[in-house]
């Protein structure tokens, strides 16, 4: 639980730094590089894709897929969305074709999941902080904290007051009143960050009611998103997806919650 704590505190500073200190390409490289590395836990370590090519495969288009978010680049991502699912098509029936005997045609399909799905859900952190005309770079903080601040409230409140099991099967130290408490903290987290961006830097941001709704939805989608990961974990018959973060597993055992929220915020800003 230290290790937990210590490095969820050193992460969230150096979220912050990446957020406002730092230029914009190291964001855009960390959030590549934990792209690549979920479509390889999500693929490799449940060993939903055996093939080693298919799995490469599916790495180098989620690779490419973020890069096609770095701003320093001319590119347009709707061409970059068309080109890597032609890509992966071809690359994946290609390598099915050479390895029908061995590889089953739903590594195919998976493969798909891991190399765009994965990673476009992720990257909505990208294409919310790219979005300057809406405060970008200070509404992204309120998913992130919505879906830390539900996991952390869902996990301490769950160890306190939790008696009845949310899914037993899938996750089994989830309780519901952790999720209950894990939707209100993650609510709270939202509207703590609006205050501070409005009343201390006197900017724009989305108003109480929407935010409460975003941080409701969120953190709930948040919870969501949780469960699916553990579904998969528990479908492959592993605990964790990595160790990358002490205490805290893989990218995909530290981001389940957040990939879910972040793509609640990422359509609320497409329609304001």
């Amino acid at each position: 639980m230290k290790a937990r704590v210590l490095f969820g505190v050193f992460g969230f500073i150096f979220v912050l730094l990446a957020l406002y200190v730092f230029p914009p390409i190291v964001l855009e490289a960390v959030v590549a590089a934990l792209c690549v590395i979920a479509t390889c836990e999500v693929l490799g370590s449940t060993k939903l894709v055996h093939n080693r090519l298919e799995l490469l495969l599916a790495m180098l288009v989620s690779l490419g897929l973020a890069v096609g978010h770095f701003t320093v680049l001319p590119l347009d991502l709707t061409d970059v969305m068309q080109g890597l699912v032609l890509v992966m098509l071809v690359g994946s029936f290609a390598i099915e074709l050479k390895f029908h005997d061995s590889m089953k045609v739903s590594q195919v399909a998976w493969g798909f999941f891991g190399a765009l799905l994965v990673p476009y859900l992720l990257l909505s952190l990208l294409r919310i902080f790219q979005m300057h005309y809406h405060h970008g770079s200070f509404i992204v903080l309120l998913p992130l904290l919505a879906a830390w601040g539900a996991d952390t409230c869902a996990l301490f409140s769950g160890m306190l007051f939790g008696k009845h099991k949310l899914a037993p099967v899938v996750s089994p130290k989830k309780t519901v009143e952790g999720a209950i408490f894990g939707v209100i903290g993650g609510t709270l987290a939202g509207l703590a960050c609006r205050a501070v961006f409005v009343y201390v830097f006197h900017m724009q941001m989305p108003g109480i009611p929407a935010t409460i709704a975003l941080g409701l939805i969120g953190s709930a989608a948040g919870e969501i998103g949780d469960l699916s990961a553990s579904l998969l974990k528990r479908h492959s018959g592993i605990k964790d997806y990595g160790h990358i973060f002490p205490g805290h597993g893989g990218v995909m055992d530290r981001f389940d919650s957040v990939i879910f929220t972040l793509i609640v915020m990422y359509c609320y800003t497409l329609v304001l």
